[in-house]
Order: C-alpha cells, then sequence, then structure tokens
C-alpha cells in the first residue's frame, strides 16, 4: 500500500538501532506463532501463507521507496527503508496480530508492512510519477508470483499438478512453499489494486480527480483504511468476483 498519510516525516538518522518496541512485537509474534504451531492451531500451510506474506509485504514497500528514490525523493532512504531488513518495516498489527487472526478465524491472508515514507511534492513531475511510484508495489507482486509460477511449473511432477487440480498439495515442502507464496503474490497484487484509498490502485483515481477536489481528498483519505477491512471481513462474496479471475489465470500459469 501506498503512504496515506501524506508527506512524510523526517525518518531517523543512520546509525540507530531498531525500534526497541517494535524488536519486542517482532519476538512476540514469533513466539505466537511457534506455540501456534506446536499446540497444532496453526497448520503447515497456514504457517507457510505466513511466511510468504512477511517477506512478499515488505518487497513491495521497498520497491515504492526505490522508485520513489529513481524519481528524486530520497526520504525512504534518509529513513533507513531502503532496506529488506525486517524489523524495519513490520507493523505489529498489520503483520503480525491481523495476519494470525485471519488464518486461525479462516478468512485467509491479509496483511501489510509500515507504509514507506514517500514524499510525492519532491518527485520531479509528482502527479505522474506518484502513480508509478504507488503502481510499482503491487507490480513488483506481479512479476514475483510469475517468477514463482515458472519455479512451480518447471519442478512439479505431473502428481503434484494432478494433486493441485482436486485442491491438495502433495509435493515436497519447499516447492508447496512456492506454490503458496505465488499464491500470496496475486493476493497481494489484486487486492492493493483496488481502487480504494490508502490501496495503492486508489493513485490511478486520485490522478484523475480534478486539482481543485484533491485538497478535500487528502483531508478524508487517512480515514479510509477500514474500508478495505470492511470488505475482506464483512463482504467476501465482493472480493470473490474480484480474485477468482486471478487465481484462475495463477492456477493456468502452474499448469493446474
Amino acid at each position: 500500500m501506498s503512504n496515506p498519510w501524506g508527506a512524510a516525516p523526517q525518518g531517523p538518522q543512520r546509525g540507530q538501532g531498531p525500534n526497541p518496541r517494535t524488536v519486542a512485537w517482532v519476538i512476540a509474534g514469533i513466539a505466537v506463532v511457534v506455540v501456534l504451531v506446536r499446540t497444532h492451531h496453526l497448520t503447515a500451510v497456514e504457517f507457510m501463507y505466513f511466511g510468504a506474506l512477511v517477506p512478499s509485504v515488505i518487497l513491495h514497500e521497498v520497491s515504492h521507496g526505490a522508485m520513489a528514490q529513481a524519481f528524486g525523493d530520497d526520504t525512504a532512504k534518509r529513513a533507513g527503508r531502503l532496506t529488506l531488513n525486517p524489523v524495519k518495516h513490520i507493523d505489529p498489527f498489520g503483520t503480525i496480530i491481523l495476519p494470525i487472526l485471519l488464518v486461525l478465524s479462516g478468512h485467509g491472508v491479509i496483511g501489510w508492512a509500515k507504509p514507506v515514507p514517500v514524499n510525492v511534492s519532491r518527485l520531479r513531475h509528482p502527479r505522474n510519477e506518484g502513480v508509478v511510484v504507488s503502481l510499482v508495489g503491487p507490480g513488483v507482486n506481479i512479476l514475483l508470483a510469475a517468477v514463482l509460477a515458472l519455479v512451480y511449473r518447471a519442478v512439479a511432477t505431473g502428481t503434484d499438478k494432478e494433486f493441485l487440480r482436486l485442491g491438495a498439495l502433495a509435493g515436497p515442502t519447499w516447492l508447496n512453499f512456492v506454490f503458496i507464496a505465488g499464491l500470496v503474490n496475486v493476493f497481494l497484487a489484486v487486492f492493493n489494486l483496488i481502487p480504494l484509498p490508502p490501496l495503492d490502485g486508489s493513485a490511478v483515481i486520485e490522478r484523475l480527480l480534478p486539482a481543485r477536489l484533491l485538497p478535500g481528498y487528502y483531508r478524508i483519505r487517512p480515514f479510509t483504511l477500514v474500508i478495505p477491512l470492511i470488505i475482506v471481513v464483512l463482504f467476501p462474496s465482493v472480493l470473490d468476483r474480484i480474485f477468482n479471475p486471478a487465481f484462475n489465470l495463477w492456477a493456468s500459469a502452474v499448469g493446474a
């Protein structure tokens, strides 16, 4: 997701260690996952979904900052966010608590990392390049899904693919993880392309708005985070209509 909070504040100076509170949340989250697995409240497949989600959302966010830097905004770099260190990106609720709760409640896996700070006003061509900065996140997820699909298609046996058509994962654990990671990236790409703020797809709507309407749009945007979550929890059938075509395309890509 793109940064819904407008211009980003100055980030921490280089050389500062990770936030102790974030480190504590990360340790607590890992401990919870381990306990859930050992007590059989979290299956191996659910654990793989969770394990695929975290690096996928981190790469999604880092790509926003990297593209912004290419367009002239080094806010993310100065904030120390152009790194793959997960501690720098983990949002306690969006990366740990919510995905675990959704997995346990049977609502699938969804989550996010801390939005990488982007100051759109520092881009060389803010309105046009701001759209690219927003859409590069889902683009990275699509690229990851495509690469993982090629790996699965090349390595999986005919038996693996036959079981997959029946809705079962029968291959070795690492190959099952490749499939699940690809599926997670398909989900992240499609979900983030929904044109609702603060999701990345809203950047297209924002670009099409007349300049005179932008101040009002920016005022309400920080309060719209709850809308996608309401849709996920209360109206899952709406999401099925959006996701099913993408999942069918993914199934064809892996040879299922």
